[in-house]
């Protein structure tokens, strides 16, 4: 009965740690997207609506990626 608990608990804990480097890769994803398309809107201003479209792609690509690996860890806790 103890290890059925702790095993859970573990499963928990596990989850948790999961979410967390989720949103931390999505968070480090995104802010790598930004920086790197400002470096390349300063160095080619005429190209400043295209470089927006795919920024906005790609970040809603990582968040999507990030919000799979939220849910992942959810459906840990409960099942």
């Amino acid at each position: 009965m103890l290890s059925l608990l702790l095993a859970a608990e573990v499963a928990k804990m596990g989850a948790a740690i999961g979410a967390g480097l989720a949103a931390i890769g999505a968070g480090i994803g995104i802010g790598r997207i930004g920086g790197q398309a400002m470096d390349a809107m300063a160095r080619q201003p005429e190209k400043m609506g295209d470089l927006r479209s795919a920024m906005i792609i790609a970040a809603a690509l990582v968040e999507g990626v990030a919000l799979f690996g939220v849910i992942i860890a959810v459906l840990a806790i409960v099942l």
